[in-house]
């Protein structure tokens, strides 16, 4: 049994390494897509707002899952064709968007009107004063919410196997059929998913305290 396992550790470390990248791409994506629709949701423009806020609540709503039967199963009706990969990532970037943007929204609504206002008086333009005050903020207050978000699209990530992706959850299933074993894949991806949750934690742990030092 112990061999089994042996002989099993590149598949696992395969899948690990698949989990890994593919959940700092979509989260990359995510975060980014969250700003851009926190900025969104401030304009005065209605035409930016509501579908902007729309959006937000679409993907608040919608499983992970149908996100990506979407993209990967129903994209070539439309003649878009994603590999498991390129959809993995695009499906857990486009679904993170929306909580990620309530959670920056939330850390611009919390900046000082004064700042902003001081900022206008020395004559910074709207990109300098959103670049060199308003973002470095916002993300100083938000990154425990961030964090969270982070352990949260990871651990979402098992789902990407239904798109037959290679991450860690296809790589226990496949693992089972194999030896037919049941408890020592999906124990060990188990405590992967734990070690990866754990460290997420502890560099966000770190980074806060930083930041606090920084701020203080």
């Amino acid at each position: 049994m112990m061999s089994d396992f042996v002989n099993d550790i590149p598949l696992y470390a395969a899948g690990l390494a698949t989990t890994i990248g593919v959940s700092l791409l979509g989260i990359f994506i995510s975060v980014i897509g969250g700003i851009f629709l926190a900025l969104a949701l401030r304009s005065r423009l209605r035409l930016i707002a509501i579908p902007a806020r729309g959006y937000i609540e679409f993907s608040r709503g919608a499983p992970l899952a149908l996100v990506l039967f979407l993209l990967y199963y129903g994209g070539p009706q439309f003649g878009l064709l994603l590999s498991p990969h390129v959809a993995g990532i695009v499906g857990l970037g486009l679904y993170g968007a929306g909580p990620f943007a309530e959670i920056f929204r939330a850390g611009f609504s919390a900046i000082p009107k004064g700042e902003r206002e001081a900022a206008e008086m020395l004559g910074l333009t709207p990109g300098q004063r959103f670049l060199n005050i308003e973002l470095p903020q916002a993300l100083r207050v938000t990154l425990p919410a961030s964090v969270g978000q982070t352990i949260n699209l990871v651990k979402e990530s098992a789902v990407l196997s239904v798109i037959t992706l290679g991450e860690l959850t296809k790589v226990a299933g496949t693992i089972s059929s194999i030896t037919f074993a049941v408890v020592t894949p999906y124990l060990t991806i188990a405590l992967l998913y734990w070690a990866l949750v754990e460290t997420i934690a502890r560099l966000g742990f770190y980074a806060e305290r930083r930041f606090t030092v920084k701020g203080s």
